[in-house]
Formats: structure tokens, sequence, C-alpha cells
């Protein structure tokens, strides 16, 4: 467990204390937030012993500690629908937690409704949390549950019990009421422990990975469940989680993360269709983003994209953005996304060997080797035509292209040229 981190206990009793006093709604600002885990005594006298495996982490080590997260800067809107996604250990559920008072703020300011919240206890910031593994008590009913938190700030009877059958019904959980969460599914447990945090009705809903102890299929279904809830209750959220998928389809905005930094900040179309740098690029779209060296080549005014003999020339947007840059002609990397790229005769494009062909229903992965780099081209099953197109065979020659205005152009630093 990292230095400052709380026990499991404590963090959901003291999220039970940060219960709604008004039910309006808040927008937050995060200025400059950081954390950073202090060394232990041991960890600075410790030394790696012969034979242990060196531990490996891409977040900045100074004199003060393990930077988690650091220059977090971010605008949320009242009921604006915020997603913080990234891989394990980027620093999203760490700013979640400061956000919730369960981590304390090492440097930054966070304000939430315009008020300045870093000193301020959990159960005065007017939140509510959704764990990842539910934190529901087992003894106790769903409706004591879900009526345990407004107990804890005596709540009248009556009004106890008009926000938890309404906030059952808004989740179709009004049937297990009685029931104990060990009669429940993982998808009911999971919107029982949403149930417990709307009850509240608090400024800022926050939801750390509520789906990712659930199969694929109820994965789905809760994703759904979640949007329609966005529908019926007025508050902010914050979500927090690694599926890509989830970010794009709950998110207003999404915030990109990488070893405690922000990548990028951008509608889900917004970070797919200009992604700031090649982390991002990789990182949104399944399958993921094809890469290709090549070349920038600018002929007077016009820029093209050179790569395995084709040449492209760039669309008008593209053109406009890299001469408002200045760009110079360079060697870049090439980015294209599976589904952007077009089979053809073999007329003005690239050569490439199918490896393996994944039926995927009403279209095929291929993927291929185009000199010497692996690529994967989605194509449709059946042609504008209705009819189906031919399989493609291990080690059959295949030869596809693409246009300019799906060209993503990457300099030697990785970052987006256009940017």
């Amino acid at each position: 467990m990292l230095p400052g981190r709380m026990r499991p206990g404590s963090e959901v009793e003291m999220a039970e204390a940060a219960l709604s006093k008004s039910g309006t709604m808040a927008g937050l600002t995060l200025k400059n937030i950081m954390k950073i885990y202090p060394h232990s005594g041991d960890q600075k006298k410790s030394k790696k012993k012969k034979g242990e495996p060196e531990k490996k982490t891409n977040l900045q080590v100074t004199d003060e500690g393990v930077i988690a997260v650091q220059k977090f800067n971010l605008d949320i809107a009242d009921k604006e629908f915020i997603v913080l996604v990234g891989p394990s250990g980027c620093g999203k559920s760490t700013t979640l937690r400061m956000v919730a008072g369960l981590e304390e703020i090492s440097g930054g300011e966070l304000y939430i409704d315009g008020k300045l919240m870093n000193d301020v206890a959990p159960k005065d910031r007017d939140i509510a949390m959704v764990f990842q593994s539910y934190a529901l008590y087992p003894h106790m009913t769903v409706y004591e549950n879900m009526a345990f938190p407004l107990k804890l700030r005596k709540v009248p009877k009556d009004e106890i019990d008009r926000r938890v059958r309404e906030a059952a019904e808004i989740l179709d959980i009004t049937q297990y009421l009685d029931r104990k969460p060990k009669a429940l599914s993982g998808g009911q447990r999971q919107r029982v422990a949403i149930g417990r945090a709307i009850v509240r009705e608090p400024k800022v809903l926050l939801m750390d990975e509520p789906l990712s102890n659930l199969d694929a299929k109820l994965r789905n279904q809760m994703r759904a469940e979640i949007i329609k809830l966005r529908q019926k209750i007025n508050t902010t959220f914050i979500y927090v989680t690694h599926d890509q998928t989830e970010a794009m389809t709950l998110g207003d905005r999404i915030v990109i993360m990488k070893d405690g930094f922000i990548q990028q900040i951008g509608t889900p179309q917004e970070v797919f269709d200009h992604p700031a740098n090649l982390f991002v690029a990789g990182f949104i779209g399944t399958p993921q983003m094809n890469y290709f060296d090549a070349k920038l080549v600018k002929d007077g005014s016009k820029y093209s994209v050179e790569t395995g003999g084709v040449k492209v020339e760039l669309s008008e947007a593209k053109q406009k953005a890299l001469a408002a840059k200045n760009v110079p002609a360079q060697d870049i990397t090439l980015g294209v996304r599976p589904s952007h790229m077009a089979l053809t005769d073999g007329a003005n494009s690239i050569t490439a060997t199918v490896d393996v062909s994944e039926m995927m229903g009403s279209e095929v992965h291929l993927h291929a080797n185009a000199n010497g780099k692996d690529v994967v081209i989605i194509v449709p099953t059946v042609d504008l035509s209705g009819n189906h197109k031919d399989t493609f065979s291990y080690g059959a020659k295949i030869h596809f292209t693409f246009s300019g205005n799906v060209c993503h152009v990457f300099g030697s630093d990785g970052k987006n040229l256009e940017f």
C-alpha cells in the first residue's frame, strides 16, 4: 500500500459521510493539482537485494517522493459528465480520490461550486462515490444499504423512504429492496451501490471503475443504465475507467492520462479524429491505429505523405493546419485507423501479405504485414450491391490505400504536427 493510502474500511465510512445538504448542482475547478507519495524511511534506506527484480515505473521520482499526479488542470461545468481514462497507474483514481477528500492534495487548488476545498473534510464536500468493489454492507438489506447514509445524517424517516424508493424506481431495483447483497448478481449490486450514492442528491457523483468487475454483457447493459441515469438526475459526474469504450460512450468530454500527466482533453469525437500525440492515437480506437514510417513532403504550398512507395496528398483542412504552423518537410510517423484503409486493385497502393483473417460478422479484420510492419485493415464482408466479398487466406497478397483526410502525422517527439 502506497504511503498516504487509507484502509478500505475508512474509505467507505468517509464516503458514506459525504452527504448532500442542498442538492444543488456544482461545477469543479482543478488548478495545478499534484499528488506526491513521500518516501518512507524504509524506502530511502533500502537497496535492491541480489537477484530481486527491479521495479519499473514511469512516474517521476523526486527527493520528495513519487509524483502520481502533476499539473492537473481541468474545469468541469454543472451537470457535465467527465471521464478520466488511461492505463493502470496513470493517476486517474488518485485524482478522483483527491476530489473526494480520500487523498490529501499535495499541491494546487480544488474548487467545488466556487469554494476552495483543499482542507475541507469529505463529509462537507457534498459528494458521493461509487466504488469498484460495490462496498455494500452484507448484513443489511438493499433498502437498509441505501438508507444508511441518510440515517447517519438523521434525515426524517419519511424523507428517507421517499428518496430510497425514488432511487430504486430510477434504477429498477424496487423488487430487490428486501434482499441482502449476497442474493443479488454483480450488476444488481452495482445498481444498489449507485442508488446508495444518488439518494444523497450530491453536488458531485464520483465513480471509480464501477463496471470493471462485471462481465462483458453486463458492462454493456450497465453503460446504457448509467447513460439513462445521467438524464434523470441533476448532478455532475466524474467517472474513472481504463476502458476506452466506456470513455467514448459515456463522456461529454474525456481526459486521457499517462504517467500522472494529462495527454489530451476533448469530446470523444475530437480525441478520435484529432489525437494530440501517438499515445492518445494508440489508446483511443479499437483496433489500434496503424503506424507507418513515412516522410512529410512539401511541394510549394502543398503537403503530402510518402510511405511504401505511395504518395498521398493531405486534405485541405490538414494542409491549412500544417501551413499555419509552417511545418517543414521531415521524417514522420504516419497514423491511419484500420477502418480508414481500403483494399484496391494495386495502382498507387501498398502491398501486404495476410497473416490472420478474423471474421467479425459484418466485417473482416485482416492482420497483414506491409514492408515489415504489422497492419490491421477492416474490410466489410458485403459490398454496396449486397454481394459477399472473397475471403482472405493466410499468405494472400493484398493491396491497400487511404485518403489524405484520414492521415495523422506525428513528429519525432510523438506529437501531432497539426497541433
